[in-house]
């Protein structure tokens, strides 16, 4: 009877074991599940937002081109609106010169021909100046925006 007490006190003993391994093993698996399932939306959530962001920054440098082109274009009719008016201006000058009596009308003429001429070229630099400044604050302000999300997103974000 010793012995069949010894073989029952084993079995129970190799069953209490196995059922305290299988209750670790369990708790093994229940508690990678539940890490694995908070971890998945949060990694998946972060790679959203990255994706996202990217495509805002490519959307900004878009916009950016976008606003850039259309000034370039703008400064560039004004150029040859410009160089239309001198060209105007100096055919003019031209057929009056044609038509002067005296070296003193000539030289007053072309005084005032030189005096014209600077003044336009003045003012259209510093219209194209202006026109430059509005092209370049405009067009950075889509990326500025960027980097402003840029640093808030990142300071927000904890190590």
């Amino acid at each position: 009877m010793t012995q069949a007490n010894s073989k029952v006190h084993a079995e129970e003993a190799v069953k209490a074991g196995s059922d305290a391994v299988a209750k670790g093993y369990d708790q093994f698996v229940n508690l990678t599940r539940e890490q694995f399932e908070k971890f998945v939306p949060n990694a998946t959530k972060g790679f959203d937002e990255l994706a996202s962001f990217g495509k805002g920054n490519v959307d900004a440098a878009v916009k950016a081109g976008s606003i850039a082109a259309k000034g370039w274009e703008t400064i560039g009719k004004q150029v040859a609106d410009y160089n239309k008016r001198a060209l105007e201006m100096g055919m003019a000058n031209a057929k009056a010169l044609m038509g002067v009596k005296t070296v003193q009308e000539a030289v007053e003429l072309q005084t005032g021909f030189a005096r014209t001429s600077f003044d336009e070229f003045v003012a259209e630099g510093t219209k194209l100046s202006e026109i430059g400044l509005k092209v370049a604050r405009d067009a950075s302000e889509p990326i500025n925006a960027r980097v402003n999300a840029a640093v808030e997103t990142f300071s927000k974000t904890t190590v």
